[in-house]
C-alpha cells in the first residue's frame, strides 16, 4: 500500500499521529529532500529503505514505488506540509492509477497554518477579511493568467504567497497594482515551526527590503492583509446578545458570566448539572 503523507510544516511533533505511525511501519520512505525535516526519518525502522526525491525524476519515484508495491511493502511518500498544496501529487497518483495500485493521502499541517501560529494571527477577522487566497508568483512554473497576482490582490483579502521569497520586488509591484496600499501590513515567516524559524513584520512597501536586510531568499511565506493590523470587529459567535443554536442571546455586554465550579467548591462536583445543550429534534432548539 502506498501512503502520501503530509510531513507538516517542519517541527517534528507537528506531523499527524497517523503520519508518524506510517513512518514507523514503512518499508520504503521517499521524502521531499530539504523541504522535509530529516529528524522525521529517525522514526523509520532500521531496515527501511529511504530515498530522497530531490535527486530523482517523477519516473524514478514511480518505479521505486511500483517495485516495492509488487513486493507487498508499505510505502510512504513523504511530502512537506499538506500534500494538496504544491505537492505535485496528482501526476504521481495518475501514474499509480495506470499501474492499478492502491494509495491513500494522509493530510498534514500546512506551513500557512504554522505561519499564522508564528505570528499569533487569525486570517479571518470580522469586517477585515473572510477569505484567504493561497497563491504563488509566476516563475519557471507558470500560473493561469486569471490568477495573476494583481488580479487576486484586487480583492484585498488575506493573501498567503508561497514559493516567491526571491521575487519580492516584482511581488510588491503587483500587489500595489492590484490595490493594496504601500502601508498594508505584511509579514515574512521563514521556515515556520522549524528550530530556526524567523518572523519579520513589515508592510507591502518594505517587503523586499526586509527580506534583503535579513538575507531571506527562500523557504519563506509572504503574508499580506489587514488581518495583521490592529483593527477588527468582535466575533458574533460569543457576543452575549447574539442568539444561536446553543445559546439564547438575551444578555448584553454586562450580562453575568456563567458560574464555573471550582475544586473544593461545595456547589460543584462530578454530578453538578451542566448547561443544557440543544439536541436535534429538541423542541427548544432555536
Amino acid at each position: 500500500m502506498i501512503h502520501f503523507v503530509g510531513a507538516g510544516p517542519g517541527a517534528v511533533d507537528l506531523i499527524t499521529v497517523r503520519g508518524k505511525s506510517l513512518l514507523e511501519k514503512a518499508d520504503l520512505i521517499i521524502y521531499a529532500g530539504s523541504l522535509v525535516n530529516p529528524e522525521l526519518l529517525k522514526a523509520a525502522k532500521p531496515d527501511c529503505q529511504i530515498l530522497n526525491s530531490a535527486v530523482l525524476t517523477l519516473e524514478q519515484v514511480i518505479a521505486a514505488m511500483v517495485e516495492a508495491a509488487k513486493q507487498g511493502q508499505t510505502i510512504v511518500r513523504l511530502h512537506t506540509g499538506d500534500p494538496s498544496l504544491y505537492g505535485a501529487i496528482r501526476e504521481q497518483m495518475d501514474l499509480l492509477d495506470a499501474y492499478g495500485l492502491e494509495y491513500e493521502v494522509v493530510p498534514g499541517v500546512s506551513s500557512f497554518c504554522a505561519a499564522a501560529a508564528a505570528l499569533k494571527a487569525e486570517y479571518t477577522l470580522p469586517d477585515v477579511s473572510q477569505s484567504v487566497i493561497i497563491t504563488r508568483m509566476e516563475g519557471r512554473t507558470p500560473v493561469p493568467p486569471q490568477e495573476e497576482i494583481s488580479l487576486l490582490a484586487s480583492h484585498k483579502a488575506t493573501m498567503v504567497v508561497f514559493l516567491s521569497a526571491g521575487m519580492l520586488d516584482k511581488l510588491t509591484e503587483r500587489l500595489l497594482a492590484g490595490g493594496y496600499s504601500e502601508n498594508t501590513p505584511a509579514a515574512i515567516v521563514y521556515k515556520a515551526s522549524w528550530d530556526d524559524q524567523q518572523v519579520f513584520r513589515c508592510s507591502v512597501a518594505t517587503l523586499a527590503k526586509t527580506a534583503k536586510d535579513h538575507d531571506i531568499q527562500k523557504t519563506a511565506l509572504i503574508l499580506i492583509g489587514g488581518f495583521l493590523g490592529s483593527g477588527y470587529q468582535r466575533s458574533k459567535l460569543y457576543d452575549p446578545a447574539f442568539t444561536h443554536e446553543f445559546r439564547d442571546g438575551h444578555g448584553g455586554p454586562n450580562a453575568a458570566m456563567p458560574r464555573m465550579a471550582r475544586s473544593g467548591d461545595g456547589h460543584g462536583g462530578p454530578n453538578t448539572a451542566m448547561p443544557r445543550m440543544a439536541r436535534s429534534g429538541d423542541g427548544n432548539r432555536q
